[in-house]
């Protein structure tokens, strides 16, 4: 792994975190491609810039995280399924994110549920955060854990999870990043400690990886930045239907290069 390849990588995870088309999927495919595979680092890595990302949510909504002490009681009970489910199927989770071909057939199957949500979801009740009740914010956490399957898409997942609570799709994906930010924070620091608890960096690689791991997490801040409102915007306005083609196509020809070419399968 070099410098441009952090580069990449984290301005694909800006761009795609808040999508409903599963940053971690799209950077496992582009790590294939580059020839970087999936070694431990590079996982820590794809891990630790997402929750550079997710930062960006409290810059954009700072005030929303000083209401009220209700607001954080929401956040832990939503985030209780993912600590759960992470803790008991991490090494299987690890193993999953080596498959660009799982990543393609979760963008079809997604794709194709993306295309018919928003008719199955038309009368909306709940436009604010604070009218989330607690059952609620704990049923979004269990449509959350979809996402530790790679290509599913923690954002989709927890919106349409949203959506199924009759939550308006403004609100379902508002607080969908705000229950990022515990789940990510959580994912990073186990990750972190796990990765260099067993492993005896040397000093000099050791500062190569904050580095990246830095650069990482600064550009995937960034343009998420830019990336947020644009999508609360879009998804107001013109609702699922072209993410879900988008990762129908996307999940095809992955499927296709995949077969037929030798850069997704050495990974």
């Amino acid at each position: 792994m070099n410098i441009i390849h952090v580069i990449v990588l984290a301005i694909i995870e800006g761009l795609t975190e808040f999508l409903p088309i599963s940053s971690t999927g799209h950077m496992v495919v582009a790590s294939a491609i580059m020839g970087i595979g999936t070694n431990d680092f590079v996982k820590l890595f794809e891990i630790v810039i997402q929750l550079g990302a997710i930062m960006a949510v409290v810059a954009l909504y700072f005030k929303r995280f000083f209401k009220s002490i209700d607001f954080y009681i929401k956040l832990v009970i939503g985030v209780i399924p993912a600590v759960v489910f992470g803790l008991l199927l991490k090494k299987k989770i690890d193993l999953l994110l080596e498959s660009p071909l799982i990543v393609a057939v979760a963008f079809v199957l997604g794709g194709i549920v993306l295309l018919f949500v928003d008719d199955w979801f038309k009368k909306p009740t709940i436009t604010e955060e604070e009218d989330i009740s607690k059952l609620t914010a704990f049923k979004i956490g269990l449509f959350q854990c979809l996402a530790m399957i790679p290509g599913v898409s923690r954002s989709g997942a927890s919106i349409i999870g949203g959506m199924t609570q009759k939550l308006s799709r403004k609100a379902a994906a508002e607080f969908s990043f705000f229950l990022a930010v515990p789940t990510m924070f959580g994912a990073t620091v186990k990750d972190l400690y796990d990765f260099y608890k067993h492993n005896n960096i040397p000093a000099a690689e050791l500062q190569q990886d904050i580095t990246y791991l830095l650069t990482g997490s600064v550009i995937a801040f960034i343009v998420a930045l830019l990336a947020i409102k644009s999508f609360i915007t879009f998804l107001e306005q013109k609702g699922f239907r072209l993410f879900g083609y988008y990762r129908i196509v996307a999940g095809l020809i992955i499927i296709v290069l995949y077969y037929t070419t030798n850069y997704l399968q050495a990974v």
